[in-house]
């Protein structure tokens, strides 16, 4: 697929107190073609990212700026001003991606070969240290069947491509043309949820959007996503973080209630009911997961701030 006019690409990183993490994804983008600048959102980190990117100006040959903010807005906040950032520097696309990834050097060149037909699209985001199998499990198109390894998404794909599904804000790739259509990502959701409620903006919108499976970002690994449940049938994404599990039941509410309707936003409470009754009992998560969900409903999306240290 050939490669159009010239087009200007900038890297939006989010990051929070991972200055290490960071460097070493900052180093690595200025080793790949294709970009014009990066541009990095810190979350009002406190490990001296603010002086590092004080002093950092470039990366290779691409310029780097950054903005502290004066506070923690989560991934969400972050990539709201930083997408926003982006456009404002005339960005024809944009690549957003968390602190934690590292692109391989070829990734972006192998995304840029389907600008002309995608709006919304990225790459496999790989373990760190098993690089044939996902971070992020992918659920395949036309069925239930979830793979976690590489392979088996590259079979399922069609030529380098698996249309229909994309990870974001690991490495994705946004054009202007969308982000002017559907707006920014949801700032007030805070963490969890923010992408995949994108995600779902972008596709109602009519979107084009898939997986480039020649294309990698490296990650750690975060164990294995979902605590099984009922008997082994569904799985709950179970955090022993108060702050990420409330972010976690009070967005994923909101984006079923709105993307999906009322029944199934309604099942996801019986979910949450049956896990910390019996899969693993808690009343204190039961009572942190219906204020949650009330303020979802509510929309209120301040309480999650109590557990900001």
């Amino acid at each position: 697929m050939t490669i159009g006019p010239p087009t200007r690409v900038v890297a939006v990183v989010v990051t929070f107190n991972r200055l290490e993490l960071l460097q070493t994804l900052v180093r690595r983008l200025g080793e790949i073609p294709g970009l014009a600048e990066v541009l990095v959102i810190d979350n009002a980190s406190s490990d001296g990212t603010d002086t590092w990117l004080a002093a950092c100006t470039a990366t290779g040959d691409i310029p780097v700026r950054s903005r502290s903010l004066a506070t923690n807005r989560g991934g969400a906040g972050g990539f709201h001003d930083g997408l926003a950032w982006a456009l404002d520097t005339g960005a024809d696309l944009v690549w957003l991606m968390d602190d934690d990834g590292l692109p391989d050097v070829d990734c972006l060149p192998l995304l840029l070969e389907h600008r002309d037909d995608l709006d919304f699209w990225g790459p496999l985001v790989v373990d760190e240290s098993d690089p044939r199998r996902l971070v992020f499990p992918i659920r395949l198109p036309g069925g239930a069947k979830v793979a976690h390894a590489v392979d088996d998404v590259r079979r399922a794909a069609r030529g380098d491509r698996l249309d229909g599904i994309v990870i974001p804000f690991n490495g994705v790739l946004v054009t202007k043309e969308l982000v002017e259509r559907i707006g920014l990502p949801r700032e007030e959701f805070f963490i969890w949820g923010d992408d995949h409620e994108y995600r779902l903006r972008a596709e109602e919108s009519g979107a084009r959007v898939a997986t480039i499976v020649t294309a990698a970002v490296r990650h750690p690994s975060v164990g294995n996503l979902g605590t099984p449940m009922m008997w082994g049938l569904t799985t709950y994404n179970d955090s022993p973080s108060d702050l990420k599990h409330y972010c976690m039941a009070r967005n994923n509410l909101v984006n079923l209630r709105d993307y999906r309707g009322p029944l199934h936003a309604l099942a996801f409470v019986v979910k949450t009911v049956w896990f910390y009754t019996f899969s693993r009992p808690s009343l204190s998560r039961l009572r942190l997961s219906a204020g949650a969900m009330r303020a979802g409903i509510a929309g209120d999306f301040e309480g999650h701030r109590r557990f900001l240290r």
